[in-house]
């Protein structure tokens, strides 16, 4: 892939071995059929199985390498949010580092294997996501409890803030990031956080009245208890406009349990009348406009595509590896691969949103033509007359899906 080696060439700290492999890799992931093992990538690719295992335990500089790639699509006029979620991993075994129980989504219960934090890039004008930054969650212990978890998860982010482009404002995380311990740490970096709140939320009505002449006692802080089946004292900003049974509200309140003064977003989904059903997303930055919240959460749906795709189509679960080193590298070459596959759609398409496209596809098409290259190589026939022939695009797509 040309855009592999333009990046690579950026980092000169890379060793021309190493950026060999790198660039193999990434075209042997989107070719091969099967699980991405090393044994699978040897089968596919130009290096023997014990290189491969080699190359995954040496050191690499993924966080740059993510961050040249997204530099390589910026535009002027695109809008981009930072998002964090983390998504677990399955692993067999017992003595794999990081080993542990987390929430598996798919299950919709804890269970036994790994989990990795990922933060990404969103760009909320055209509707994609790529990796920013990819760790492995450690395990936690009955001493250390969720809450020393919800830390480590702050302190990810407090990490690579300084490499955070001065353009992306909020962190946009989901409602299990929405705990005093996470708020605390990131927003007292000056990061603004978008997330979701429970329907009963301890939420009070901050006292804005003046106080009056002479009047004794201390300053009332609270205008009453927030009840969302009541939203009377909240701003009504009309329907959404794709989903006009959904109406927004908002109301600028005091969280209890967060300590510290939101804005609210409640959306009330009205497609069913005797049945109402509430969303209630919140925001640090109380100046926010609300359509400006609902349209940022709703992006932030991008980062589970890049976890579907990843586990789908390039490995992302397939690691066989017990060595710390090896599953970092694993993990950040699979949702890299993912990465240089979408900047590649993005610089081909001009429109907003980008248009819906297929990583089966593209793994289709490139199956195909690392195989009518290898029949070329192996029975030694003309290549510029096959390539040019007119039915060589129908077999170079022969197998792939619109979307």
């Amino acid at each position: 892939m040309t855009i592999v080696k333009s990046i690579l060439a950026q980092m000169p700290a890379v060793r021309q071995p190493q950026a060999k492999f790198l660039d193999t890799l990434f075209a042997t992931i989107l070719a091969l059929r099967g699980h991405v093992t090393y044994r699978n990538l040897s089968r596919y690719g130009d290096y023997c199985e014990r290189t491969i295992q080699r190359q995954f335990r040496t050191s690499f500089d993924w966080a740059t390498f993510h961050r040249l790639t997204r530099q390589s699509v910026l535009g002027a006029a695109d809008e981009w949010i930072e998002v964090q979620d983390a998504s677990f991993v399955p692993k067999s075994g017992k003595h794999t580092p990081g080993l542990g129980s987390f929430f598996n989504g798919c299950a919709g219960r804890p269970a036994r294997g790994l989990e990795i934090s990922t933060l990404a890039w969103v760009n909320v004008t055209r509707g994609y996501a790529l990796t920013r930054h990819v760790a492995q969650t450690p395990a936690t212990t009955k001493a250390s409890g969720d809450e020393s978890r919800l830390v480590w998860y702050a302190q990810q982010v407090l990490a690579q803030r300084a490499t955070l482009p001065t353009s992306v404002h909020y962190l946009v995380v989901d409602g299990a990031y929405a705990k005093r311990s996470y708020l605390d740490a990131v927003v007292t970096h000056q990061c603004h956080i978008i997330t979701k709140l429970r329907c009963d939320a301890d939420c009070y009505f901050r006292h804005t009245a003046p106080r009056l002449p002479g009047q004794r006692g201390r300053t009332r802080k609270y205008d009453g208890k927030v009840n969302f089946q009541d939203l009377t004292r909240f701003t009504c900003i009309g329907a959404l406009a794709d989903e006009e049974h959904v109406t927004v509200y908002t109301a600028v309140v005091w969280h209890k349990s967060l300590g510290r003064t939101l804005r609210l977003v409640v959306l009330v989904n009205r497609k069913d009348p005797k049945k109402p059903r509430y969303i209630v997303l919140a925001t640090t930055d109380v100046a926010l406009d609300a359509a400006t919240v609902v349209r940022y959460y709703r992006a932030r749906f991008q980062i589970e595509f890049l976890f579907r795709d990843a586990k789908q189509f390039t490995g992302l679960t397939d690691c066989q590896a017990r060595d710390a080193q090896a599953l970092d590298f694993h993990f950040n070459a699979s949702l890299a691969t993912l990465n240089l596959v979408r900047v590649s759609e993005v610089q081909a398409a001009d429109t907003n949103p980008l248009p819906v496209f297929s990583v089966a596809s593209w793994k289709q098409r490139n199956f195909n033509e690392r195989l009518v290259e290898t029949l070329i190589t192996k029975l030694e026939l003309e290549p510029t007359s096959i390539k040019n022939h007119p039915r060589y695009e129908e077999i170079r797509t022969y197998g792939a899906i619109a979307a």
